[in-house]
């Protein structure tokens, strides 16, 4: 069930970020503005997605599967690293948030720059 759930929701994640995509594709807008919107929503829904989990459980499990694995997922993985960054910043791991920060940055562009 939690596999259907994760897939489900990552699949219509995944048509509203290829939708957010068209619309902005006919602009000539210097931001890459559909991946910042993609990934600025997926971390505001995973956000209030934890908000009302925890501790208030508004939210339950089969649901927060569906929402933050599959929707925020498909919709962005930015919001992921947004979140596990936050929870080492949370714990004080100043230095490992930063470090996760610079090592994907640092290892993602390098990679488009190498295989360009």
């Amino acid at each position: 069930m939690n596999f259907v759930l994760v897939f489900l929701g990552g699949g219509i994640g995944c048509v509203i970020r290829y939708c957010i995509g068209l619309f902005f594709q006919k602009t000539s807008l210097s931001l890459p503005w559909a991946t910042l919107i993609s990934n600025i929503s997926a971390c505001f829904i995973f956000a209030i997605v934890l908000w009302l989990s925890q501790p208030k459980n508004i939210i339950n499990t089969h649901v927060q599967l569906f929402l933050l694995l599959g929707f925020c997922g498909g919709l962005s993985t930015f919001s992921s690293f947004g979140y596990e960054t936050f929870l080492l910043f949370k714990q004080g791991m100043f230095f490992y948030a930063m470090l996760n920060i610079i090592i994907t940055t640092a290892i993602s562009l390098s990679l488009f720059y190498l295989f360009k």
